[in-house]
């Protein structure tokens, strides 16, 4: 959500924002019913300060002895049409709310102009891809081998999409989860949170995903939503509050199942584990200072990277260009792992800062220690890591050629010291 007091005095660096990710301009059309909302409004203020002048005219009369008729009716007139001005006030703003819900948030200046991936530019890159002497297998093709990852029986319970991990892999996914939450919280100073998984229309709002991406969640017959990620309950854990500012920045993670429709994604990654409707993420979210946000989404980049390096998985980090960020983000990297198996990098963690894009919807504010008022908050949220696409890069990066896979020593205490991960002969 946006201020409305900086598009009018920013018409022109407002479209310029949307411009850069390939958006018409929309000043015109928000100023326009601005301008309409706040002469109701007005007339409504003035209509009230009228009909006080005439309440008190009325007392003046009576104390007189004069007929008061003609004031009264004034009176009631003007009440009429102050209801009038109110009821037009309310509904010009809820359109202009509504216009400002379906706007994605104005790109950071650094971002860098461009439609699509095309655009995005490498800000590092850290290890060698690998390229095994043996033609290297793709992730569902090893798992299965192995005998533990089944795709047609889930099928069978769920559809397409969904994937049953057994055994071996069935801990090594719960290995992953544990290892990234200790190192968050016990390395990284993140809070662990066990958050819901159903959240209300606020919540959801509030990040950013309703109304506009709506065919993206799924929807309980009671109103619920399941959510896309831990970004929204963690994220909402400080709506409607009031914070002080000693207390920034606040840092959560959690490890939670994540549920998206992919109704946007046919015919993309149809094979294997890389878009699943049900998947496992553990989430990074930090409350911060304005003057801070930018560090601290540097910060947590890191603290994603880091998991990686520890793993000894090849990756890169894109800053993502304005035609390619989502919806509440004022700037985005996007970490890619390398995968063998398909000889490409692929985005396995996007860390954005979404200044008070999200924090505006959500009315998520602090207290300064000096001078009045409050001031909204900044949010970022990040994935560190996604869980099953790390489980994908591993199984490829860690593929032997006889269809073993080795356990990387940092999961190892994880595994109950397991070094390897054999098919049954």
């Amino acid at each position: 959500m946006f201020d409305l007091k900086w598009i009018r005095d920013n018409p022109g660096a407002f479209d310029a924002g949307l411009a850069k990710r390939g958006l018409p301009a929309q000043s015109s059309e928000i100023l326009a019913l601005d301008k309409v909302w706040r002469e109701a409004q007005t007339e409504a203020e003035q209509l009230q300060a009228e009909r006080n002048r005439l309440s008190k005219e009325i007392g003046t009369a009576k104390a007189k002895g004069q007929d008061v008729a003609e004031i009264v009716a004034q009176v009631a007139a003007s009440k009429e049409r102050q209801a009038a001005m109110e009821a037009e006030a309310a509904e010009r703003l809820r359109a202009v709310e509504a216009l400002l819900a379906t706007i994605p948030n104005i790109p950071a200046e650094d971002v860098p102009e461009g439609a699509d991936a095309e655009a995005n530019r490498m800000v590092r890159q850290h290890g060698t891809p690998l390229r095994p002497a043996f033609k290297p297998k793709e992730h569902f093709e090893i798992g299965e081998r192995l005998g533990l990852m089944d795709f047609g029986r889930a099928g069978k319970l769920s559809g397409a999409r969904f994937v049953v991990l057994q055994g071996k892999l069935a801990r090594l996914e719960r290995a992953l989860g544990q290892f990234m939450i200790d190192i968050h919280t016990r390395e990284f100073g993140y809070t662990e949170v066990s958050p819901p998984y159903l959240v209300r229309d606020e919540a959801v709002y509030g990040t950013g995903s309703l109304p506009k991406f709506a065919d993206d969640l799924f929807r309980t017959t009671t109103g619920l939503w399941l959510i896309p990620t831990a970004e929204v309950p963690l994220t909402n854990l400080v709506a409607d509050e009031i914070l002080e500012e000693a207390r920034l920045p606040l840092r959560f993670t959690a490890w939670t199942p994540c549920f998206r429709s992919e109704a946007g994604a046919a015919g993309k990654d149809t094979r294997g584990m890389i878009r699943q409707h049900q998947f496992s993420k553990v989430e990074l979210v930090s409350i911060a200072h304005p003057e801070g946000s930018n560090d601290e989404h540097e910060r947590m980049t890191a603290c994603a990277e880091e998991i990686l390096k520890r793993l000894g998985l090849a990756y890169r980090v894109m800053l993502l260009c304005g035609g390619d960020m989502g919806f509440a983000s004022r700037k985005t990297y996007d970490i890619e792992v390398w995968l063998p198996g398909q000889a490409a990098y692929r985005e396995i963690s996007s860390c954005s800062n979404c200044g008070e894009f999200q924090a505006r919807r959500m009315k998520a504010r602090f207290r300064p220690r000096e001078g009045k008022g409050t001031r909204h908050v900044h949010t970022l949220n990040g994935s560190g890591l996604a869980i099953g696409r790390t489980l994908i890069a591993l199984l490829e990066t860690y593929q032997n050629a006889d269809g073993s896979v080795a356990i990387p020593e940092a999961l190892r205490p994880y595994m109950g010291g397991i070094e390897a991960i054999a098919p049954d002969v």
